[in-house]
């Protein structure tokens, strides 16, 4: 059999941790080396990086908890609207409550339906919501155009002096609206008054013009070197790019609208005109003692707003976030 020659052995020099290398430079120890003095830099490092895992778990851990906690209270009072419309009157008012209803009741909701013109105050309501939002995205929209791509005497002047009018509380005005809207203009107990005053909406204009700013005036420039006018740009070219803040702010104002009162409280007195959350009260008024049956009603009522903000959700959240990356 052959031998296999043994390779010759190569002394392995030991080298101070102060000696300088070949090039004149300090010599970093072999890791064998720290293992070798003990180990204590490296087990140290390995208990820091656990302890911080440690803490990053129980930060996160707590953060779910009060997150989870904020949602559940949120969710809470829909859930107690919605059980209790499904009760008998008896079982909504007793005492200690009862958190899920010992009998459903879902014919509590056409009782409701049929004790109040619904019908028509859902019309009434969705037609000032469509002109309502309408008016808003129309008029926000060349507003916010003039402010954030014209050049004119006086823009920034008249910008904050529009941002100033926010902080007049509505109060204030509310006589003075008024007497505009059924003295001079006679439009009491009409559509038009329940919805006019909200077409110029400062927030709105805001809104629209930062996220105009976002995007780059060379894409303006290039569509009028194109022959593009300006009205043509808004509307072909930047209010489609503006979807997410186009949304957000017909959103915010379906709300406005849907959960309008006061001010049609006050220019209307039919009910033939007379909006879904004044026609709520009158039904509350008239119900009485009948909480489950009000329950349905307020969850007929608030229905739609909640299907609209789940459908709108992602766009509302990227409009509000991408409003202030520029201007």
């Amino acid at each position: 059999m052959a031998q296999v020659a043994e390779a010759p052995l190569i002394p392995v020099e030991t080298v101070s941790p102060g000696a300088a290398g070949p090039t004149g430079g300090p010599v970093t120890p072999a890791p064998s080396a720290v293992l070798a003095a003990g180990g204590a830099p490296v087990r140290n490092v390995a208990v820091q990086a656990t302890s911080q895992t440690h803490r990053s778990v129980l930060t996160r851990a707590v953060i779910h908890a009060v997150l989870l906690t904020g949602a559940l209270l949120s969710f809470f009072p829909f859930y107690w609207m919605i059980a209790t419309s499904l009760k008998t009157n008896s079982e909504a008012i007793a005492f200690p409550p009862t958190f899920i209803p010992r009998e459903f009741h879902p014919e509590n909701y056409a009782i409701a339906w049929a004790a109040a013109p619904f019908a028509r105050y859902f019309t009434n309501t969705a037609i000032v919501a469509v002109c309502w939002v309408t008016g808003v995205v129309i008029v926000s929209a060349l507003a916010a155009y003039a402010f954030a791509r014209m050049e004119f005497a006086g823009k920034n002047v008249v910008f904050g002096a529009m941002l100033a009018t926010m902080m007049i509380p509505s109060d204030v005005t509310l006589i003075p609206n008024f007497i505009i809207v059924t003295k001079w203009l006679g439009w009491y107990n009409t559509y038009q008054a329940q919805f006019i005053l909200a077409i110029g909406n400062v927030f709105a204009i805001f809104l629209l013009r930062q996220f105009f700013m976002s995007i780059p005036k060379e894409l303006e420039e290039a569509a009028l070197i194109d022959g593009c006018s300006r009205f043509r740009f808004l509307w072909a070219i930047l209010l489609p790019l503006s979807i997410p803040a186009v949304i957000t702010v017909a959103l915010m104002n379906f709300l406005s609208a849907w959960n309008s009162f006061l001010w049609p409280l006050l220019v209307t007195s039919s009910a033939e005109m007379r909006p879904i959350q004044l026609g709520l009260i009158v039904f509350q008024s008239e119900a009485g003692g009948r909480y489950a049956e009000l329950m349905a009603a307020s969850t007929l009522v608030i229905f739609p707003t909640v299907v609209m903000f789940l459908v709108a959700q992602k766009y509302f959240v990227e409009g509000i976030a991408r409003t202030g990356l520029k201007g």
